[in-house]
């Protein structure tokens, strides 16, 4: 599932993934927070973390998330990822240049720091 992270700035959307990750986590939580911060704001910031609660993602989870950075491409200022996913690190190492914007990934130890540069 994705759960709302709350008490951040309006231009900040903050989730974190717990358990496994669906398709419908998207539709139902994570499209509507960015769709609301987008009416407010030309460009927002994303907070994601995924931590140990978290176990990976379900069927068509990728697939949203491809389609959800397709509709938004150009909509972030800032986007910080906090884990220890080793797999997940390398993935946003290896294609987070492509997004426009700064991306910054963090250990889960440094959620404090990517909060504070995430709002900063």
């Amino acid at each position: 599932m994705i759960r709302m992270i709350e008490g951040l700035p309006d231009n900040v959307v903050a989730v974190s993934g717990v358990g496994e990750v669906s398709s419908a986590d998207y539709t139902s939580t994570l499209d509507p927070a960015i769709d609301a911060a987008l009416e407010k704001y030309d460009k927002i910031r994303l907070l994601y973390v995924l931590g140990e609660e978290f176990t990976g993602y379900g069927d068509g989870a990728a697939w949203e998330d491809v389609k959800l950075g397709v509709t938004t491409f150009n909509s972030y200022e800032r986007m910080a990822i906090v884990t220890d996913s080793e797999s997940v690190r390398r993935t946003i190492k290896a294609f987070g240049w492509l997004i426009p914007g700064d991306v910054q990934v963090f250990h889960l130890d440094g959620i404090v720091a990517a909060t504070v540069w995430i709002t900063d």
